[in-house]
């Protein structure tokens, strides 16, 4: 059990400006990652010198022998990428700078991810060094929403769930997003006849159930309740983080096909989720809002059914009851506007919306908010956190 002062939190948040894929970013996505990590330094009022530890989401290009030198780092003592894809590592890179600020390895670590999509490579697109693309390509699977669109239009099967049910979802996400100045769909309203309107991606996913493609960079600095008594920066407290998934899932978006008809749809978070709960001491009614992440809109039907917010096929009629939506809803989503229409950083931008639910500064701020749960993308590993206002 971890001391209570050594518990960690996150003291600093900070994120660029995004913009859509294919706008004109002047800027190099290092140059955006160093300004993501000194605006989370100002946030938290910690010296850029003192921090000492880099978590990065898998692949991410900005190396922290570049970035130590730019900011003037005294002392770097962790350097840590996770595994996988990016999508499941939202938390999990948040889980290794938590392990390092309490076990001593580390006394501030940045938290980072940024992408530039106009610059770089699509993740929207076929790469064939992608073992996953290469398996699906002969079957015409060319792009994640192909291969996403499968699985859950079983689910759609199986369960009668309804466009307009699912609809919900990406018409919560693009309300909230409509009061975020920083989101990419910020005043651009979205209704159903418009949803419906959308040209097909890939059945069921219409155009509004796919995630933006952006450029962008965001960041957040973990520490010791105990050293956060001396910064400036709101804690928001870690209750639980975790990493892992359901044995035999297999990775990307084919892991599912091996399993049984009745978790077939669901992604390997179930285990993860009774662990945290679990482990925060808390249950499913405590937690106020919730960040999940919406690269398609089915992920959210799937992961409100893993995660234990409602039974298996009932997370249609949960969001058609207005549950996902701000302000009256039992559990908002994504209040910043999510992946779907605020940015897509590989969520980590639904922690940085985590952390100012916490400290009541979201521009889609939930009255009260005591708990926040941010979810990753349902493939292996997985990865979730929940946030409190309190400690443990």
């Amino acid at each position: 059990m971890t001391n209570r002062k050594h518990s960690a939190c996150i003291v600093g948040i900070g994120q660029t400006p995004y913009k859509r894929w294919g706008a004109v970013t002047e800027e190099s996505e290092f140059s955006l990652a160093c300004k993501a990590i000194m605006a989370a330094a100002e946030d938290a009022g910690l010296p850029l010198s003192e921090i000492d530890g880099f978590s990065a989401h898998s692949d991410d290009r900005n190396d922290p022998a570049r970035l130590e030198v730019t900011l003037g780092i005294k002392q770097l003592r962790l350097a840590t990428m996770v595994w996988g894809g990016g999508g499941g590592g939202a938390s999990a890179s948040l889980s290794h700078a938590v392990a390092a600020v309490e076990n001593g390895t580390a006394n501030y670590v940045v938290v980072l991810r940024a992408l530039c999509q106009g610059q770089q490579f699509r993740y929207g697109q076929f790469h064939e060094w992608s073992a996953h693309q290469k398996f699906a390509s002969p079957y015409g699977l060319f792009s994640p929403p192909g291969q996403a669109a499968l699985t859950f239009r079983r689910y759609m099967h199986r369960y009668g769930l309804t466009e307009e049910k699912l609809a919900r979802v990406a018409l919560a996400c693009r309300a909230n997003a409509n009061r975020n100045p920083n989101a990419v769909m910020y005043e651009k309203p979205l209704d159903l006849e418009t949803y419906l309107s959308g040209r097909m991606i890939a059945d069921p996913y219409r155009v509004y159930d796919c995630c933006l493609e952006t450029d962008g960079a965001c960041a957040l600095i973990v520490t010791t309740r105990e050293r956060a008594a001396d910064l400036r920066g709101k804690p928001a407290h870690i209750l639980a983080v975790g990493q892992g998934g359901d044995g035999r899932w297999g990775t990307g978006n084919f892991g599912n096909y091996n399993m049984p008809e009745e978790i077939f749809s669901i992604g390997p978070q179930k285990r993860l989720a009774d662990e945290l709960f679990a482990r925060a001491g808390i249950e499913r009614s405590d937690v106020d809002v919730a960040q999940i992440y919406d690269a398609f809109s089915g992920g959210v039907i799937t992961t409100l059914e893993a995660f234990g917010f409602c039974g298996l096929g009932e997370a249609g009629d949960f969001a058609a009851d207005g549950n996902l939506d701000w302000p009256n809803g039992g559990l908002p989503i994504n209040t910043a506007g999510g992946l779907l229409s605020e940015a897509y950083v590989h969520g980590l931008n639904l922690l940085v919306e985590g952390v100012r639910q916490i400290r009541g500064e979201s521009t889609s701020q939930v009255e009260d908010t005591k708990i926040c749960l941010v979810t990753a993308a349902a493939v292996t590993p997985t990865s979730a956190t929940l946030l409190g206002k309190e400690p443990s």
